[in-house]
């Protein structure tokens, strides 16, 4: 094959100019002439913007990697469609090296580091001439920002294509990924070898250090609230501690976060809804970072690929919205708010706690006798396992965060059109299922609307760092320097949040060790881990948990546990200790960049 992708991605130079809510909703794509441009503070701004837009990009948030990818390879979701081989790849944990959505993902992270190394290089040209201290204030916010853009792209890289995790049994020395500090100006130039993981993750540090004193003190208003802050530097930069087990200074910074960036988690009542959509939830008092989205698209302009939300929007809701009851009142003509490819799978819902088993149809005793519809269906849920479901909310029995996160059939309401209300339904393909629990995604779907009549395009913010992610990193940490006492606190501070409780006073849901009995009963992998258990359920769906299955090697367990998917027709998922931790370097990759090296097993 010939050299492409990845080349053309580094040495492009191609910007988005103009900011429409700046900095995250940009205009299309246009280039400029290198000599004589960025010749203002504004001009740098608009190629600043291409680093934020690309988070939006088909490969990574706008569609592929969260969907298709993650929530498949994490079995969050279970996937009924399977006319995709790269999709039921990811469900299989058994990647081939051409694999369609690990291939966009390298290529779209890859793009990303360029937009930096672009703005960084901009910032130098520009800061070269004369200008006053205003602007150099101003040129040195978005270098912040561009390098803590590049440290999340080179995250993500090294956590889905790093040969390894470090960890007290080493790891540091084997083959991270390529180091781009700078845009390539020659062919040769984009021939660059693996830098160690150490080296990666060295990289990163760096950059976010260097983003944090950079923005120190700042504060965004207006337009530009969705900017990176020092915060959100920090924020990151202990993740990375955590991920490289330096527990440490995971510690100091994690905690300067905790006290001091002003940050708090969201009261339950604004959580329960902070994940569908509600526009007063954008930028709360718990978010430090968030993918900003302009569910701006009408008609059948088509999400991220329409000419009316150029860049500006996302469509992961399209694959797993909810359901509703089918007009004639049936699951079997229960319809998607969306595309309906993915459900969540049923192996979820009792790991939230939810043990009351399954739902029989029988009949309505309200029933007219004539015109069936969704207000007067043949067949209801039996009212006697009804009782019981609402009574697992009332009493807390399973943890509250499963209806945060999920949409039950025939509890829940849902609004096709927008504003007539219908009871939620199993997905038609469960129709005439009994033992199937048929929940549908309620965090970052459609629950309100039909995403096929809006664009097809979201309408929601996504979280990439928030608060509730911190205090857990920071329990780790302390987990893992000795100190149980603050790790057990700030596991019940979120899992307090999670039952509308003072997340500050002890209450009698509190974990009393780092070995209680969580929601997840009978759960060999998370039922005895309240630090597992509280990152598997605060932070479902969020893209996460991948990262920290492979971190702790659970894998095995967890392709144990989950048993099979819909995509792969009862086979088991075909883990395998020695790769499946490691997503393969693109085909496209190794033809292009001839100093490239393979991971192992593929």
């Amino acid at each position: 094959m010939t050299k492409k992708f990845y080349i053309s991605a580094l040495l492009a130079v191609s910007i988005f100019a103009g900011c429409k809510k700046s900095p995250l909703t940009t205009s299309d794509p246009s280039t400029y002439s290198a000599n004589s441009y960025p010749a203002t503070v504004s001009d740098l701004q608009s190629v600043l913007a291409a680093g934020y837009s690309n988070l939006r990009d088909q490969n990574l948030f706008g569609f592929f990697l969260l969907p298709k990818a993650l929530s498949n390879a994490t079995h969050t979701a279970d996937a009924q469609y399977d006319g995709d081989a790269s999709w039921n790849e990811m469900a299989n944990t058994n990647l081939s090296i051409t694999n369609a959505y690990s291939t966009g993902a390298y290529t779209s992270l890859f793009t990303g580091v360029k937009n930096c190394n672009v703005t960084l290089a901009a910032a130098d040209k520009l800061s070269a001439g004369t200008l006053s201290a205003n602007d150099k204030e101003s040129v040195n916010y978005i270098r912040g920002q561009a390098y803590f853009l590049r440290a999340y792209y080179y995250m993500w890289l090294e956590c889905l294509f790093g040969e390894s995790y470090i960890s007290s049994a080493g790891g540091g020395d084997k083959m991270g990924v390529p180091i781009y500090s700078s845009v390539p100006t020659s062919l040769a130039e984009t021939q660059v070898a693996r830098s160690s993981v150490k080296d990666v993750w060295a990289f990163i540090e760096s950059d976010l250090k260097q983003s944090a004193t950079l923005l120190k003190g700042k504060q965004w208003t207006g337009n530009d609230i969705g900017r990176v802050t020092e915060w959100a530097a920090k924020g990151l930069l202990g993740k990375a501690y955590v991920y490289t087990q330096d527990w440490t200074n995971a510690k100091t910074t994690l905690i300067d976060v905790i006290q001091n960036s002003g940050k708090t988690l969201m009261p339950f009542a604004k959580y329960s809804d902070a994940f569908d959509g509600n526009s007063a939830n954008e930028f709360n008092e718990e978010s430090l970072f968030e993918l900003n989205v302009d569910a701006d698209a009408k008609g059948n302009d088509y999400g991220i690929y329409g000419a009316k939300a150029a860049n500006s929007t996302t469509i992961d809701g399209l694959v797993w919205p909810a359901w509703a009851l089918g007009a004639d009142g049936t699951e079997n003509a229960a319809s998607p708010l969306g595309y309906g490819n993915e459900a969540v799978h049923d192996k979820n819902i009792t790991r939230f706690g939810y043990s009351i088993g399954y739902y029989n149809l029988v009949n309505n005793p309200a029933y007219t006798g004539s015109n069936p519809s969704y207000k007067n269906p043949q067949k209801i849920m039996d009212p006697a396992y009804r009782a019981q479901a609402l009574a697992v909310r009332t009493n807390k029995t399973a943890d509250p965060r499963l209806f945060v996160n999920t949409v039950q059939p025939w509890i829940d309401v849902v609004k096709p059109d927008g504003v007539t209300q219908y009871p939620a339904a199993k997905p038609n393909y469960f129709s005439g299922q009994v033992n199937t629990y048929g929940f549908s995604f309620r965090k970052y779907s459609p629950v309100n609307y039909n995403i096929n009549n809006n664009g097809p395009a979201d309408a929601w913010n996504y979280y990439l760092l928030r608060l509730a992610d911190v205090y857990l990193l920071y329990a780790e940490a302390c987990k893992n320097s000795g100190d149980n006492v603050n790790a057990l606190e700030y596991l019940n501070k979120v899992k307090r949040r999670a039952y509308d409780l003072p997340i500050n006073a002890a209450s009698a849901i509190d974990y009393k060790s780092l070995t209680d009995q969580t929601s997840a009963i009978n759960d060999p992998v998370l039922g005895n881990n309240p630090l597992y258990y509280e990152r598997f359920a605060e932070l479902f769906n969020e893209g996460h948990w991948w990262f920290d299955v492979c971190r702790w090697r659970i894998g095995q367990s967890e392709a144990t546990y989950y048993v099979t998917a819909l995509n792969l027709h009862g086979a088991k998922p075909a883990w395998s200790d020695s790769k499946s931790y490691v997503w393969p370097i693109p085909l496209t990759e190794l033809n292009s960049n001839s100093k490239i090296k393979q991971n192992p097993g593929y």
